[in-house]
């Protein structure tokens, strides 16, 4: 399977977005280290090919950069995973932006109230970060806890979706 590569600059940095032939996103960062973003990727999906292309996501990721945050939740992604974690990738992208939720809420979303460190590591594991929105969970105390792409850049994103409520 061929897979397309594409870096975009946004406000946050270099945004790079991996995309199967049916332009399903398998992996998303802020970097410019392909590598990286390939390192994310389920073993099961890793490409054989990669070549640099036009990926329909960064449409819809310039588009969330100029004010439409909505425009990431039609973007279809691909992972593979558990079925806890199929399932908290799916309530990930309903979590509204400017809307965060904590570790605690996503568990209970998830039907787990006490699953509050596999809810963690969904979003740990999650790999096409902005498109299925894990900086959108939060400690109980309302700090960050962890992005894999920096605490800055998921500050970042939560302020502009803030802003954009």
């Amino acid at each position: 399977m061929t897979a397309l590569i594409q870096t975009l600059a946004t406000p946050d940095g270099a945004l790079t977005i991996l995309a199967d032939a049916e332009q399903r996103v398998l992996a998303s960062g802020w970097t410019d280290d392909h590598e990286a973003i390939i390192a994310r990727v389920h073993p099961s999906l890793r490409p054989g090919e990669i070549v640099e292309g036009v990926t329909d996501a960064a449409d819809a990721a310039l588009a969330y950069y100029a004010g439409e945050l909505t425009a990431i939740e039609t973007v279809r992604v691909r992972q593979r995973g558990t079925e806890l974690q199929q399932a908290g990738w799916a309530a990930l992208r309903r979590i509204a932006a400017g809307s965060p939720l904590t570790y605690s809420e996503f568990a209970i979303e998830l039907g787990s109230p006490q699953a509050v460190r596999a809810a963690a590591s969904i979003c740990a594991r999650n790999a096409p970060a902005l498109f299925v929105p894990c900086h959108r969970v939060l400690r109980a105390d309302g700090s960050l806890g962890g992005f894999a792409w920096g605490l800055p850049v998921k500050q970042r994103l939560l302020d502009r979706e803030s802003a954009g409520r």
